[in-house]
C-alpha cells in the first residue's frame, strides 16, 4: 500500500538520538506474525573513526529472510537471527547524517546492511554477510535510491548471474522463470526478453499474469493455480524449453525437469515453497530425465557473484534508461510494518519488489545526555 510517508528529523551532530529497531521475538510458526517481532527503542551513538551514521530512508523484504527467522538456518547459508537482537544483514539505503570516515560527507545516498531500524552506524570498510561491501555511495542520476534495494541491487545481480552465467543463456533458448511477477522472476525474465529470447513466465494470480503478459510483455504466462504445471507448461512451450529460472522449487523444479529439452539448464535461486513449509514439501520425483536428457541442474546465491555487480550495474542501468526494463514496487509505509510486509510478500501480495518506506519520528536526545 502507498500511504503518506513522515518526516525524519535527523539528529543533531554531537548528541545522541533515540531511534527504532524490528527485533524477532519468537520464531515464527508456519506464516509470519506482528507478534513474532517488537519495535524497540535505542540510544543511537554517535559514529567513531571510521564509521558514519546514516538515517535510514528505505528498507527491503525479502522472501529469504524467512529461511534466517528459525532456530537454525540452512546448513551453509547466512546465520539465524538471534532474538531479541536487531536484524542485521538485511539491505537498506539511507542518507549520510554525520561522517567520520574518508569518501563520506553528509547527504550522501548510502547502501549498506543494517535495515530494519531507522538509523544505523556503520563501519566503512567492514564487509556484510556474504562479502559485499557494508557501505556504498549510490548514484542516484539513474534511478532512485530505493531502486538499488531491488533492480540495481541483490535482486538484479541474482537475476543477472542466474541467467547470463549459472544457466548459460545461448542463442535461441526458450526460458521458463517462475515467481515472474516477483522482485528476482520479474527482472529475470525481461533480461531474457531484452536478449531476444522466447520467455514464459508463471505467477499466482490472474492479476500477475497480466501484468506478466501487458506490461512486461513476455511470450506467454500461467497462474499455476489454474491447472497441473505439466498441462500448463505444455500449452506455453510445446516444444519444449532449454532453460528454467526457479524461485520456487518443488513441483514447479518437478514439471521443469519433465519440460525441458537435451542440454537443458536450471538456476536455482530460491525455494519459496519451503522457507515457511512445517512438512517437507512435494519435490521433484522424476529425476531420471536429469539423465537422459543430460541436463545440468545449479543452485546459486548473489554472494556469490558479486564480482559481477560492476557489469550488472552497468546494463541494467542502461536498460532502465533506455526504458527497456521495468520494475514494480510494492510499498508498505512505516517501520513497524516491516514484518507484516514480510508476511505479505510470502503469501504472494506483492508484485515486483516490496519495500518499507521508513517512516518518520522525532528524534529526541537521550535522558542520558
Amino acid at each position: 500500500m502507498r500511504t503518506r510517508a513522515g518526516s525524519v528529523h535527523p539528529p543533531l551532530e554531537g548528541a545522541a538520538a533515540v531511534g527504532r529497531e524490528v527485533r524477532p521475538t519468537a520464531y515464527p510458526r508456519g506464516e509470519v506474525r506482528a507478534s513474532d517481532f517488537r519495535v524497540v527503542e535505542v540510544e543511537v551513538r554517535q559514529p567513531r573513526p571510521g564509521e558514519v551514521l546514516v538515517r535510514n530512508t528505505w528498507t527491503s523484504v525479502d522472501a529469504a529472510l524467512r529461511l534466517r527467522l528459525r532456530e537454525t538456518a540452512p546448513p551453509g547459508y547466512f546465520p539465524a537471527f538471534p532474538l531479541e537482537e536487531p536484524m542485521d544483514g538485511i539491505m537498506t539505503v539511507g542518507e549520510v547524517v554525520e561522517s567520520r570516515a574518508d569518501g563520506f560527507t553528509r547527504g550522501d545516498m548510502v547502501w549498506h546492511a543494517s535495515g530494519w531500524r531507522d538509523y544505523a552506524v556503520v563501519e566503512a570498510e567492514k564487509p556484510a554477510l556474504g562479502g559485499v561491501g557494508t557501505l556504498t555511495k549510490l548514484d542516484v542520476r539513474v534511478a532512485p535510491p530505493q531502486a538499488h534495494l531491488g533492480a540495481l541491487g541483490a535482486n538484479g545481480l541474482t537475476a543477472y548471474a542466474g541467467l547470463f552465467h549459472v544457466a548459460g543463456l545461448r542463442d535461441g533458448d526458450v526460458v521458463w522463470v517462475s515467481a515472474a511477477a516477483g522482485a528476482v522472476g520479474s527482472l529475470a525474465a525481461q533480461m531474457a526478453k531484452i536478449r531476444g529470447h522466447r520467455v514464459i513466465g508463471s505467477a499466482g494470480s490472474d492479476e500477475k499474469v497480466r501484468y506478466l503478459l501487458e506490461e512486461l510483455g513476455l511470450d506467454a504466462a500461467f497462474n499455476y493455480k489454474r491447472g497441473t504445471l505439466p498441462d500448463l507448461l505444455r500449452e506455453a512451450a510445446p516444444d519444449g524449453m532449454d532453460v528454467y529460472f526457479d524461485n520456487v522449487g518443488g513441483d514447479h523444479l518437478e514439471a521443469a525437469l519433465g519440460a525441458l529439452r537435451t542440454s537443458g539448464r536450471i538456476a536455482i535461486c530460491g525455494m519459496i515453497s519451503e522457507y515457511a513449509a512445517e512438512e517437507p514439501p512435494h519435490g521433484p520425483g522424476n529425476l531420471m530425465p536429469a539423465v537422459t536428457k543430460s541436463l545440468t541442474m545449479r543452485g546459486f546465491r548473489a554472494s556469490g557473484h558479486t564480482h559481477l555487480l560492476p557489469a550488472m550495474s552497468r546494463h541494467v542501468g542502461a536498460w532502465i534508461r533506455e526504458g527497456r526494463l521495468r520494475y514494480r514496487e510494492t510499498i508498505v509505509d512505516g517501520l513497524a510494518q516491516a514484518p507484516a510486509a514480510l508476511a505479505g510478500l510470502l503469501r504472494g501480495d506483492n508484485i515486483g519488489k516490496t519495500l518499507v518506506r521508513i517512516d518518520g519520528v522525532t528524534h529526541r536526545e537521550s535522558a542520558a545526555d
